[in-house]
């Protein structure tokens, strides 16, 4: 599960009742994510100088420090290989309300890119339970925002 925009007050406890039921990562904030024991998603083109202190952590072997990256793009993918992301989410696969008037990648421009990205990826961006059949490989895992709201 990756949470963003959670308040503070709550982090602690979705982190206890994420234990047992798979890994929590927030969103952009990484020494919240360290010192919960989370791992950290990274939007993409995102500055600051946490990203750094995480990985040097990871590397130190931090509890679950997984890191998952956003990736509008051949750039962001590049980006996500070079810090060493566990899982990236491609985005937009189809159009979304969430991002609207953006321009997406479909099927076979995604796939493209996804072959490329050298990381398990995963969709993001317009799925619905009317085309995610039309998600494809190498697919490891779908994501939504808006469809879940």
């Amino acid at each position: 599960m990756v949470a963003r925009g959670v308040a503070a007050s709550l982090l602690l406890s979705l982190a206890r009742q994420m234990r047992h039921r798979g890994p929590l990562l927030l969103g952009a904030a990484p020494r919240q994510a360290l010192a919960l024991g989370a791992g950290l998603h990274w939007p993409d083109r995102a500055e600051g100088t946490g990203l750094a202190a995480f990985r040097l952590a990871r590397r130190a072997g931090a509890p679950g420090a997984l890191l998952s990256m956003a990736a509008h793009g051949p750039a962001g993918l590049r980006r996500a290989r070079r810090q060493g992301a566990d899982l990236v989410f491609l985005s937009p696969l189809f159009p979304t309300p969430s991002h609207p008037g953006a321009p997406s990648l479909g099927p076979f421009r995604w796939a493209a890119q996804a072959r490329r990205a050298g990381r398990p990826v995963a969709a993001l961006g317009g799925i619905l339970a009317t085309n995610a059949a039309r998600v494809p490989p190498p697919c490891c895992g779908l994501a939504a925002i808006t469809a879940l709201a």
